[in-house]
């Protein structure tokens, strides 16, 4: 298994774009398959498209799911940081992808992303690790 540990500035932005990393990483690796895993526990990966509003959107959502006030038992940081412990379940904080003769195998539209709602900590760790097919 090939493995590399990348890091992330999520500075002023929740959700951040790993494709051209992730495409990158798995070049000229045959065929296979590509394990995307945020190793935090406040930030998941996941899907989506990009650029038509979808952002704004995904942090709409997380913010109504997971409303950033004083109602979880786990308190410390910004305002809400309890709502950012808990994101994980909801969105993954991994994700397995096909990789065909080297390229990543995505849908048109689709991008792969980090979600991270934790302003207290913006330098984040992405790992990929490739298993040969």
């Amino acid at each position: 298994m090939e493995t590399q540990l990348i890091g992330v500035d999520t500075s002023g932005r929740q959700v951040v774009d790993l494709t051209g990393a992730v495409s990158s990483f798995c070049e000229g690796k045959g065929d296979g398959l590509v394990h995307v895993f945020a190793p935090h526990a406040t930030a998941g990966v996941a899907l989506m498209e990009l650029g038509s509003g979808s952002e704004s959107d995904l942090v709409e959502a997380v913010e109504r799911l997971l409303p950033r006030d004083d109602r979880y038992r786990h308190r410390h940081g910004a305002a809400g940081h309890g709502a950012d412990h808990v994101l994980p379940v909801f969105i993954s904080p991994s994700m397995v992808l096909p990789v065909f003769d080297g390229t990543l195998q995505l849908g048109i539209w689709q991008k792969v992303v980090l979600v991270d709602t934790n302003e207290d900590n913006p330098h984040r760790t992405v790992r990929f690790s490739f298993v040969s097919g």
